[in-house]
């Protein structure tokens, strides 16, 4: 320390920290010729002992203006090295780079003109602190003084040119150093580290594009501040790098478009926007190597198809049909059951767009990985089954026509009534909002008669008295009213010459008898007309109460449809047909005189001429019994005495079915007793309530009808 002392004189070293610039400035000037003579005679041990004599007592002392005299009389001594100064940057730079952090502003300020200094002196040389210094300007690109800002700023654009023409500068080195910043919120931060990107892409010797996944997030992430300069710099290097993406050769897609993904899913308008057009070029680009990221792809998509902006939604739109055309197989590493899973939540999304969308590619699948899919059949089921209660009709088709599209086997056909009808029955108003729609719709995409059997073989059975009612006359309306219905209605009007319609008729049978009003309106369809009669003769009074009135009523007027056309041209020979005489006057006398019901129907029989009738035959009609067999003259059916079916009539046996009939109704009733006593046992428990007005019943019985049907299904 003392050959420095004797170096360098003393009036100097008391000048390099006096409080006056110019002092400090000349006092440098004069350390500059000191060292430059000391270079010249190569005495770099004087030289290593002055610039310690400047660190040690000058730049990490306590006194500002002695850390100021310090940082200009270290540029000063590298300035006096000029080609020699290599060797001693290990000992000039840390103290200047110690300096940055400085709580003085102006002692930082002089840290960066004494680096910007020492840096124009050595140039290349600097690299190797190229790490830290970048650390040190990204802190200072924040810094508080605006003097500091500036002089940084300076720096900053030496430091690149620096680094552009140096061919020891280490990207390897640079980008884990990037990435541990990229997520900085500071938008000075953020613009100084766009500038470096920007910068060092834009060397040919540098492969920024081969780092793109280190720091594409952060870059996303600039997307949504709140500085339009800020956006629009991002903005700008990801556009370039995306072009670069377009003309390379090799890209690491894959781990990019996990980012993508992310992004896609942003709450930034922006950020999704520029997210789906990157994922719109990924998968022109990426081939073979994004199938094992089309599932996660998928699940940015899909949500982006209900986006409330129309670019977004164009591009999502344009990348599913582009991701739908590449057929991929599972042993590619298409995983269908990751992209099922993807589907299937999607179906829980709250936009209609995309729960349309999913199902398509639920159905894709299907059509493409039929066995696959269904090995993820007990994955997705609920979740279908489920989605027949949307409030979409378009995705209830949907999910029918994949429901049909699985049913295609025989066991996942009967997996799928089962299923349906609990759903019905754990949810009624499903049955009743949809029901209609989803029983068209499947006897649309299946065979209508398999259907029906199947749904009358479960409803057989049912336990739930009521609910079995509740889904016969759903089912009874919709067999009565709908187009995808006529080939049965077809064949259960030749029930009496066709053994197959028969059949159905039989198969049909038990499960309609939960509802006597389905019954009946099943016999008047087939054309078994003593038997409808028998049927309504066999009712009692606990089975006409406002439900059954709701019902005739819906009949009554069904009979004045086509469907029925064949019926009421049959009255036109009333003495053939004396039993449909018979069951129509047997259901005007069960109607209430007032009812608009009874009216329609009346007009309807007045209209029967009377012309025609058989004493004998209305004689037995009133005989009262439809299914006695005296002699064999004996008309068996309405109209029937010169059909050469006598052995499909006689196949069936009306009085056992009129017996299971009954049973079924007194099954009901006991029921509809064991409902009442209980309501009367929770009024007593309840005890007295205060008296209220009680109103006498309305002689217009047709009111009460009328608002009853609305409880009804279908």
């Amino acid at each position: 320390m003392a050959d420095a002392h004797s170096v360098v004189p003393a009036s100097v070293l008391r000048n390099l920290s006096d409080k006056l610039y110019e002092k400090r400035k000349n006092a440098a000037l004069e350390v500059e010729g000191i060292v430059k003579q000391l270079a010249a005679l190569g005495d770099h041990e004087k030289i290593s002992a002055v610039i310690s004599l400047l660190t040690t007592e000058y730049t990490y002392s306590p006194q500002a203006n002695h850390r100021k005299g310090g940082l200009i009389g270290l540029a000063a001594a590298t300035v006096g090295l000029t080609s020699e100064a290599s060797q001693h940057l290990e000992q000039i730079v840390p103290p200047v780079l110690n300096s940055f952090s400085d709580q003085d502003s102006r002692v930082r300020y002089y840290a960066c003109e004494a680096l910007y200094n020492i840096a124009k002196v050595v140039r290349g040389d600097f690299i190797i602190f190229f790490n830290q210094i970048f650390d040190a300007l990204c802190k200072l690109s924040a810094d508080s003084a605006a003097n500091v800002q500036s002089a940084a700023h300076l720096l900053d654009r030496l430091v690149k040119d620096i680094v552009t023409e140096s061919d020891q500068f280490s990207i390897e080195e640079f980008i884990p150093l990037l990435r541990e910043r990229m997520n900085v919120l500071n938008p000075y931060v953020r613009q100084f580290l766009v500038g470096w990107i920007t910068v060092l892409d834009s060397v040919p010797d540098i492969d920024m594009l081969g780092f793109l996944p280190d720091f594409l997030d952060g870059l996303f992430n600039m997307l949504s501040d709140s500085s339009h300069e800020i956006r629009q710099q991002a903005d700008s290097a990801l556009s370039e790098f995306l072009q670069e993406i377009k003309n390379s050769p090799s890209v690491d897609y894959g781990r990019m478009a996990e980012i993508l993904v992310q992004r896609a899913a942003s709450p930034d308008e922006f950020t999704r926007l520029t997210a789906m057009t990157w994922i719109n070029e990924f998968v022109k680009l990426g081939g073979d190597q994004l199938v094992p990221y089309y599932a996660d792809i998928l699940g940015a998509i899909l949500p982006c198809m209900s986006d409330k902006e129309e670019k977004i939604r164009g591009f999502a739109r344009e990348t599913n049909e582009e991701l739908r055309s590449v057929k991929g197989e599972p042993e590619e590493a298409f995983n269908v059951g990751a992209i099922l899973s993807i589907a299937r939540r999607q179906l829980d999304s709250e936009w209609e767009a995309t729960r349309i969308e999913a199902l398509h590619w639920i159905s894709t699948l299907l059509d493409r990985h039929r066995s696959e899919v269904l090995c993820f059949l007990n994955d997705i089921f609920d979740t279908l089954l489920k989605a027949l209660a949307d409030s979409s009709d378009e995705v209830v088709l949907l999910v029918l026509d994949i429901h049909a599209c699985i049913a295609q086997d025989p066991q996942h056909f009967s997996q799928l009534v089962v299923f349906l009808v609990q759903n019905f029955r754990i949810d009624h108003s499903l049955l009743e909002r949809r029901g209609a729609l989803i029983i068209r719709r499947l006897c649309d995409l299946l065979d209508a008669e398999r259907v029906y059997r199947e749904l009358s073989s479960i409803l057989e059975g049912e336990a739930d008295l009521e609910f079995a009612c509740i889904m016969v006359q759903a089912l009874n309306l919709i067999l009565l009213t709908s187009s995808e219905l006529s080939e049965i209605r077809k064949l259960l009007k030749q029930s009496l010459a066709n053994a197959a319609g028969k059949d159905l008729f039989v198969a049909l049978y038990a499960s309609w008898s939960h509802s006597p009003m389905a019954i009946i309106s099943l016999c008047l369809l087939a054309q078994m007309y003593p038997h409808a009669s028998a049927v309504i003769q066999s009712l009692v009074e606990e089975d006409i109460n406002v439900k059954f009135l709701v019902q005739l009523d819906k009949l009554i007027r069904l009979l004045e449809t086509p469907i029925f056309a064949h019926l009421r041209l049959q009255l036109l020979e009333p003495g053939r047909y004396v039993w449909l005489l018979k069951a129509l006057y047997g259901l005007l006398m069960l109607l209430p005189q007032q009812s608009a019901a009874f009216k329609i129907l009346q007009t309807r029989l007045k209209t029967v001429p009377t012309y025609s009738f058989n004493g004998d035959q209305l004689k037995h009609a009133l005989s009262g019994n439809p299914h006695s067999h005296h002699g064999a003259s004996q008309i068996t059916e309405d109209g029937n005495k010169n059909l050469n079916n006598g052995n499909v009539q006689n196949d069936i046996n009306f009085t056992s079915w009129l017996e299971q009939f009954e049973q079924i109704q007194r099954q009901h009733r006991l029921l509809a007793k064991s409902q009442a006593q209980s309501r009367n046992n929770s009024l007593l428990k309840d005890g007295p309530k205060a008296e209220e007005p009680r109103q006498l019943p309305t002689s217009n019985t047709n009111r009460a009808v009328s608002r009853s049907s609305k409880r009804g299904p279908g």
